[in-house]
């Protein structure tokens, strides 16, 4: 046999070394399946066309045996019936018949965005929801059996019931037969009786010669004696029987629908470390980006100042204008039908088709005293969102009163609510400009005139105003939106940012500054499919920017399924145990006690023992003082350090000496044992934290050489099992590492001051680095002292830069400047948090510039965290939280 020996060419994937099944036509590249399977899944890319390799050399098999006629093939589609035939498919002869590959074409391009949502979503859910839902299929037949055991008793109650009244009722009829027959018998004998007497009495009248006594003599013995009875009916039911009973024994058993299972956002997706610019684009025909609609993600509506609203897609391109558009603001939105709703010069409320061949008036102005000035359509409910502003139109022009509401209307454009007032009867709105809806049902307003975002909850209640964060005076809020994680992103006229804060007001970030790319920001629209955020800009430029991201943990069943087991299946929800459903943040902290130390010149750092006592230490003392301040016990021989203590879970003492051993003070303070003893005189300890998760004793340590440090672990024997020092990269993590703590998810965090680049770095358990936190916005500079974290999670940090604690999340976004220089506090130094009264103790600093302000030995303990309120009663609603930031600053 002869082998052929033409070099044959193979395909191979363009990311690994697999051969190639698939081609990605926007990057391009070729895939692999399991290539291609990331590919559609990464946000990055969710949205690029990929395609077999098929049908990108157009190759589709027509020989395909018609399964009527084995013996042919398929010629024609028959498009009314829809399905392929033969030439001896008679009856499909008269129907109108399409070539084969035309018709595969057009249903390929119908289905086209269907096949695209299978592979970027579907799939990427199913290894999600496919393990659960078998958990689900065999409860549902545990419970389902028990029903059904429950429904073959009470049938058998109901037989037994109808049984019953069957007998009763068939006993009662013979029982009226036979009464029957006793009333005609008695009237045979009173109709006998009645002749009788009529026959004495005859006799007494007619025949007069009688003796009297006689007569009396014969009735006595002759007339017949009858004893009348009353008879009634015995037609009765022995035992009650009411409609009431039957109706419980057919209805009692009931089942309730629980929907279908869903996977939360917050399982899904999470923040990036910063937003990365996707693409840009400039967009003729508009003279600036006041509002942007997305329709798809390469498709957006936009509009500006000067009645231009222009469809356009990722290069810029026009693709349709709107004439008689009304200029300004959220001007316009988009339904699920990918329908343009906008409002018009008239302040009609219209909808362009999918095809933009027909415009409908949707909602017709009928008060001329009210003008439409934004819309949002909402896609939980189908309802369309109107923020409306109260005008007065004299002979000249239009006066606006400053007052505004917001207007809802079904599907059917009818009104079905009015938001307007808050509970104390004050109006919510002065100029509404831009309106969106959060996951929660909440109503978002950008307020220009009143400078705050104004968030009601769906009923209308108002929940907060947001008016900017503390550092800065006022807002001027332009553009909103909300994101898939509820946050709420709004541009800031004043400060030239898009700000993002939780749905509950709490600022998070200022996610965007104003860039040479960007512009300053003045509209926002959140794609939710791809998760990207489009931002129109003061000139003609639309960025499109990336800052979520789908979760690693996707990518390990394991995790994913760790991940899930707190969310509860809708209808079956049980309050969950870890600290996010106990514990809430208060707004803002309050402070429960503070106390004057004597023995120390100051409060560089705390260490918690129990929650009335405390070990503080300055430069130069360490003692343990309780809630009077009065000192209990000193420590002599300690280091010069700043973080050199800590306490373990016997309430042990571990500290650094003056010869940079580790040692340990016993409970009752009588012993004192070396842990760990000094072997490397070119090391120093400068900072210790015990571990209450592992039992392990974090110590940080500095190079005495060189401005370098490492952090080191060892375990509860000593011993030393750990070394952090690098970054993948090889550079050097640290630099006089100065506090030392860890968080709930085992993150090392530490704390170092330099005066040029200081910094929070966070690695984790493994030692990977995961941030260094350098300030907000990042970069701007931080003088990091005293850290700790709480049991939300959150890392809270002493910056001497600014004199503020602030408050991290676990991933090093900046959340908020929790405390500030006070009278109380003075300048926060150093942090210690209780876990058992979620209490948090904040030593003053020396301060020998400021000496208006408060005492260097000073600690002031503060209440910012508090038990959920839905754990004293699950029924009763969250009451109304003002925001955390507020025009009011914190403390």
């Amino acid at each position: 046999m002869e082998t052929a020996s033409t070099p044959c060419k193979v395909h191979q994937c363009s990311k690994c070394p697999g051969g190639t099944e698939y081609h990605c036509v926007s990057c391009p590249c070729d895939l692999c399946p399991q290539c291609k399977e990331n590919h559609v899944k990464d946000l990055q890319t969710i949205d690029h066309d990929v395609v077999s390799h098929r049908d990108k050399i157009n190759y589709i098999p027509t020989q395909e045996i018609c399964v009527r006629h084995p013996s042919h093939v398929y010629s024609k589609y028959c498009e009314p019936c829809q399905v392929p035939v033969c030439y001896h498919c008679r009856k499909h002869r008269n129907h109108r018949q399409l070539v084969i590959t035309t018709s595969y074409n057009t249903k390929q391009q119908q289905h086209r965005g269907t096949i695209h949502t299978i592979r970027s979503k579907a799939l990427f859910y199913r290894p999600v929801l496919l393990p659960r839902i078998k958990t689900d299929f065999k409860t549902c037949r545990t419970e389902f059996f028990l029903y059904q055991s429950e429904m073959l008793t009470k049938a058998q109650t109901l037989k037994h019931l109808i049984d019953y009244i069957q007998n009763d009722f068939m006993c009662n009829v013979f029982c009226d037969f036979d009464f029957k027959h006793r009333c005609l018998k008695q009237e045979k004998e009173m109709i006998r009786h009645i002749v009788s007497l009529q026959r004495y009495v005859y006799i007494y009248e007619q025949r007069r010669v009688i003796r009297p006594l006689q007569f009396l003599s014969s009735i006595k013995t002759a007339l017949p004696q009858i004893h009348l009875t009353l008879h009634t009916s015995q037609l009765s039911m022995t035992e009650s029987l009411n409609k009431e009973d039957v109706l419980e024994s057919l209805s009692a058993i009931q089942i309730t629908e629980r929907g279908n299972r869903r996977v939360g956002n917050q399982c899904l997706l999470k923040l990036t470390s910063g937003a990365e610019l996707h693409q840009s684009l400039t967009v003729p025909g508009v003279g600036d980006c006041y509002h942007i609609s997305c329709v798809t993600s390469d498709r957006v509506w936009v509009s500006d100042w000067y009645n231009n609203l222009m469809l356009t897609d990722t290069t810029g391109v026009p693709l349709h204008r709107v004439e008689y558009s009304w200029s300004g603001y959220g001007s316009h939105t988009v339904n699920s039908e990918s329908e343009l709703i906008y409002i018009d010069r008239n302040y009609n409320i219209n909808k362009l088709s999918k095809d933009m061949k027909t415009t409908t008036t949707f909602i017709e102005r009928t008060d001329s005293t009210w003008e439409p000035r934004c819309v949002y359509w909402s896609p939980s409910t189908g309802d369309l969102l109107v923020g409306m502003c109260y005008i007065h139109t004299d002979t000249y022009y239009k006066v606006y009163k400053d007052k505004g509401k917001v207007t809802r209307y079904n599907q059917s454009g009818q009104l079905t609510q009015t938001i307007q007032h808050d509970d104390t009867g004050r109006g919510l709105y002065r100029k509404p400009t831009y309106i969106t809806e959060n996951n929660n049902g909440d109503v978002v307003v950008s307020d220009c005139e009143s400078e705050a975002v104004v968030v009601t909850d769906r009923g209308g209640r108002h929940r907060f105003s947001y008016t900017g964060h503390p550092s800065v005076s006022r807002l001027r809020p332009r553009g909103i939106c909300t994101d898939a994680l509820s946050h709420i992103l709004v541009c800031d006229d004043r400060t030239k940012t898009v700000q993002m804060l939780d749905k509950d007001g709490q600022f998070l970030s200022h996610l965007l500054t104003k860039s040479q790319e960007m512009g300053e920001p003045r509209s926002l629209s959140y794609d939710v499919n791809t998760h990207r955020l489009w931002v129109g800009s003061y000139n003609n430029k639309v960025c499109v920017y990336r800052y979520i991201t789908r979760q690693d943990a996707l990518t390990d069943q394991s995790r994913v399924m760790e991940s899930l087991n707190g969310i509860p299946t809708p209808g079956t929800e049980k309050p969950q145990q870890g600290n996010q459903c106990l514990l809430k943040l208060t707004s803002p902290p309050e402070l429960h006690h503070s106390l004057t130390l004597t023995g120390v010149d100051s409060c560089l750092h705390i260490s918690c023992v129990t929650s009335d006592r405390v070990w503080v230490s300055d430069r130069y003392n360490l003692m343990l003082t309780n809630t009077t301040g009065d000192p209990l016990h000193r420590v002599e021989y300690s280091c010069r350090g700043k973080g050199l203590h800590t306490v373990n879970s016997e309430s042990e003492l571990i500290y650094i000496d003056r010869n940079y051993n580790i040692n340990k003070l016993s409970k009752d303070m009588k012993t004192t044992t070396t842990f760990i003893e000094r072997t490397d005189s070119t090391w120093e300890p400068w900072c210790v934290y015990w571990s209450p998760s592992t039992g392990d004793l974090l110590v940080g340590m500095r190079y005495i050489h060189t401005k370098t440090g490492k952090v080191t672990r060892y375990n509860q024997s000593g011993q030393l099992t750990q070394t952090i020092q690098h970054d993948d990269t090889g550079r050097e993590l640290y630099s006089e590492p100065n506090y030392i703590t860890e968080n709930n998810n085992g993150d090392v965090v530490v704390s170092y001051p330099d005066y040029e680049s200081g910094a929070v770095v966070v690695t984790e358990r493994g030692g990977r680095h995961r941030f260094s936190y350098t300030g907000p916005p990042s970069g701007s500079g931080l003088r990091p002292c005293g850290i700790c974290t709480d049991a939300l999670s959150h890392i809270l940090v002493c910056d001497y830069k600014t004199k503020t604690v602030q408050m991290l999340d676990k991933d090093g976004q900046f959340l908020s400047h929790l405390l500030t220089e006070s009278l109380e506090m003075g300048e926060p130094w150093g942090l210690s948090y209780d876990v058992n009264t979620h209490r948090l103790w904040v030593g003053s600093g020396n301060n020998t510039h400021r000496l208006w302000v408060g005492s260097y030995n000073k600690v002031c303990v503060y209440r910012y965290i508090t038990r959920q309120d839905a754990l004293t009663d699950e029924h009763t609603p969250r009451p109304n939280e003002e925001a955390m930031f507020s025009s009011t600053p914190a403390v």
